[in-house]
């Protein structure tokens, strides 16, 4: 079984969100990067290999150590999927203040009749 990863996989974890919050500030060796965590290495490094897979971190080899660094460029399609839906519900929220302008706008009228 193939599983496919992708953007949303990769931060609905918040050991992995935390991961690229770290990395995103300066490329850090593999053991830097465990020794952040209250987890074993090697959990930290499945949730590398996650980042990696979905395009989210990448590995660079210097000299003898391995370092993990963010490529934040996948997290646009986050944004723009985000986006969408907030231009949506803020459409709808100025719909509802029309709305509620105009009933309080007609109660006004009634009670000056």
């Amino acid at each position: 079984m193939i599983i496919r990863r992708d953007v949303y996989q990769a931060i609905a974890d918040p050991t992995r969100r935390e991961i690229i919050e770290r990395i995103s500030q300066q490329p850090l060796n593999l053991n830097a990067v465990a020794e952040t965590f209250d987890i074993s290495r090697q959990a930290v490094s499945r949730h590398i290999k996650i980042l990696m897979e979905c395009e989210l971190v990448v590995i660079r080899q210097k000299g003898r150590e391995r370092y993990c660094e963010a490529k934040l460029e996948k997290l646009h399609e986050v944004a723009d999927w985000v986006d969408q839906y907030k231009k949506h519900w803020l459409s709808r929220f100025k719909a509802l203040d029309n709305y509620l302008t105009e009933i309080q706008t007609n109660t006004k009228t009634d009670e000056n009749k």
